[in-house]
C-alpha cells in the first residue's frame, strides 16, 4: 500500500472522451507511489490544483489535497506528460531511497540454477554479473558511488535500476512478456470467473 505518490500529471478538466462534455468531467491526476512504484489515478479534493512533481498524501488518515485514490493504471493508459515525466520521477525516487537499492545490490541472490536477480537489470549478463558478485565479495557496497567506483562496467546504477523499473511497468500489462518483477508491485491476478 503506497503512502505517498508523486504527481506525473494533472487534468484539471479531466480526460478528454468523446461526448462528455466539459462540465461533467471531473479534475484527475496520474501519479506514481514513492514505495512500490504503483501507478495511479486519483482525484483531487474540490478546488485543488496539483502541480507535476508534486509529492501527495494519499494513504489512510486526513489528506490534504487528494479527495480519493481512484484506480491502479497500467503504463499504457498514461498521458503523454506523465510518461515523459516518468523517467525523471523514478530516478529522483531511486536516489532519495539509495540505502535500499544498494542493499539490493549487497543482497540479491539466485532466482534459479541458471538465472540470478542481477542478471534481471538490462545490460547486465553473466560476466557483468559475476564482476558485481565478485566485488560485493570484497566487501558490501556502501553507496552508488561505491558501485561504480568497484564494478567499473557500471556507468550509473541509478538508470540502470530506473529502466528495469520501466521496464516492469510497461509490461504488468502484457501477458508472459515479464516473469519476475523486482521493484514494482505486480497487478492483481484476475479469477477466472
Amino acid at each position: 500500500m503506497e503512502d505517498y505518490a508523486i504527481i506525473l500529471d494533472f487534468l484539471p478538466l479531466g480526460y478528454v472522451d468523446k461526448g462528455t462534455t466539459t462540465y461533467k468531467r471531473k479534475p484527475v491526476a496520474q501519479a506514481i507511489g514513492i514505495e512500490e512504484f504503483t501507478l495511479l489515478e486519483l482525484t483531487p479534493k474540490d478546488n485543488t490544483t496539483l502541480n507535476i512533481l508534486q509529492k501527495v498524501y494519499i494513504g489512510a488518515g486526513k489528506r490534504e489535497e487528494i479527495s480519493r485514490v481512484n484506480r491502479r493504471i497500467p503504463y499504457e493508459k498514461l498521458t503523454s506528460t506523465a510518461k515523459i515525466e516518468l523517467n525523471y520521477v523514478i530516478e529522483e525516487i531511486i536516489k532519495d531511497k539509495e540505502d535500499k537499492f544498494v542493499y539490493f545490490f549487497n543482497e540479491s541472490g539466485p532466482i534459479s540454477l541458471r538465472l540470478h536477480q542481477i542478471e534481471l537489470l538490462p545490460g547486465i549478463g553473466k560476466k557483468h554479473m559475476a564482476d558485481i558478485l565478485q566485488a560485493r565479495k570484497e566487501g558490501p557496497f556502501e553507496s552508488f558511488d561505491d558501485i561504480k567506483k568497484r564494478v567499473p562496467m557500471i556507468s550509473d546504477p541509478v538508470k540502470l535500476i530506473s529502466k528495469r523499473i520501466v521496464m516492469e511497468l510497461e509490461s504488468h500489462e502484457a501477458k508472459g512478456k515479464r516473469k519476475y518483477t523486482i521493484f514494482t508491485r505486480p497487478p492483481k491476478r484476475k479469477t477466472p470467473p
